[in-house]
Formats: structure tokens, sequence, C-alpha cells
């Protein structure tokens, strides 16, 4: 098993950052219709709301949705918001480190779409 393989399982079965936070500033729910997958996310922002300062997210799914959101949260945690609008799917890809084919795609983008509406929404309060 490749090392990309292994990094998308061991996210999948010990996600960082699972669970729910006590008083965000945003909560985001999304679903997979196609193939039953759902994130949630909990986003906290720095007092001034320019910067992730904690997140969490919940669901299930497949190994792709969730070790993405996983591989997410960690690499968005403490990074500008403005930067965090910049990631793409470019972004997730390289973080998985696979070729996916094109329903997987879905999954493995359903957390960016998920903490981008939740940035959205804290940025309209």
């Amino acid at each position: 098993m490749d090392i990309y393989r292994e990094l998308i399982l061991d996210h999948y079965k010990n996600p960082r950052n699972f669970g729910r936070l006590k008083i965000p500033d945003a909560t985001v729910e999304e679903g997979n219709v196609t193939c039953g997958d759902r994130v949630s996310m909990d986003i906290k922002c720095t007092p001034d709301r320019k910067e992730i300062k904690d997140i969490r997210f919940s669901g299930e799914g497949c190994a792709i949705s969730q070790a993405s959101a996983s591989l997410l949260t960690q690499k968005v945690k403490g990074m500008s918001v403005s930067d965090v609008m910049e990631l793409g799917a470019k972004d997730i890809m390289q973080m998985l480190g696979i070729e996916l084919t094109p329903s997987r795609v879905r999954c493995a983008l359903l957390s960016l779409e998920v903490l981008h509406k939740g940035i959205t929404k804290i940025r309209t309060k």
C-alpha cells in the first residue's frame, strides 16, 4: 500500500479535529446525495474574523470524504480567512495525493464546499 493510501486510511480511522465546538461562529452541513456522504463543520474565527481560530467537523461517509475533511481542518487552522477562500480542488487533490475517479472527486471536495459556505456565512454576519 502506498503512503497516500495509508494517509487516507489513517485520517479516516483516526480523524483529526473531529467533533463539535461549543460556540462556533458558523455551523454548516452539506451532503452528497449520490453516495450518502455528509460533512458538518463548526468554525471559530479570531475576534476580527480574519483567521480561523478553531475548526471541527463531524459526519459520515466514505474514506475519501472523511479523510479529506480531516486533512482540510488540519491545514486551515490558523490560516487567514482570505487564504482559506482561495483553496480549490487542486489543493484538496494535492493533500490526498492520489488520482480519483470523477465520482470520487465530489466526495473529496465536499468538505471544501462546506468550509467555503461557513466562511461566507461568517463574512455576512
